[in-house]
């Protein structure tokens, strides 16, 4: 088990609509999620700057970088794309953050 964080950006105004839609989460797509080794995966909000902080953990048989070929990630990101930076195929604009302390 490894754990992956991350940070993406919202736009403006968005805030509320973000966690309403996170809120009622597909239910295949989370199916999706734990199918694909992802776990415990939580998105944190600085208010401020309106930057998205993410951390999962993945499993040591993840399928994560399958991701981005399936039709309901896909269609996720078409649905998420207004509310927030993304790459030119919609997928969320995500910076990696390196861990540099843990602690049990």
């Amino acid at each position: 088990m490894s754990i992956h964080a991350f940070k993406m950006q919202l736009k403006p105004g968005v805030i509320d609509e973000y966690r309403r839609r996170h809120d009622a989460i597909w239910p295949e797509l989370s199916a999706l999620l734990t199918q694909s080794g992802i776990g415990n995966y939580s998105i944190f909000l600085d208010e401020g700057t309106l930057s998205l902080f993410a951390v999962l953990t993945l499993a040591e048989d993840n399928d994560r970088d399958a991701l981005p070929d399936h039709p309901v990630m896909k269609r996720w990101w078409d649905y998420m794309a207004p509310l927030m930076e993304v790459e030119p195929d919609n997928r969320p604009v995500e910076t990696p953050l390196p861990m540099i302390f843990h602690h049990d």
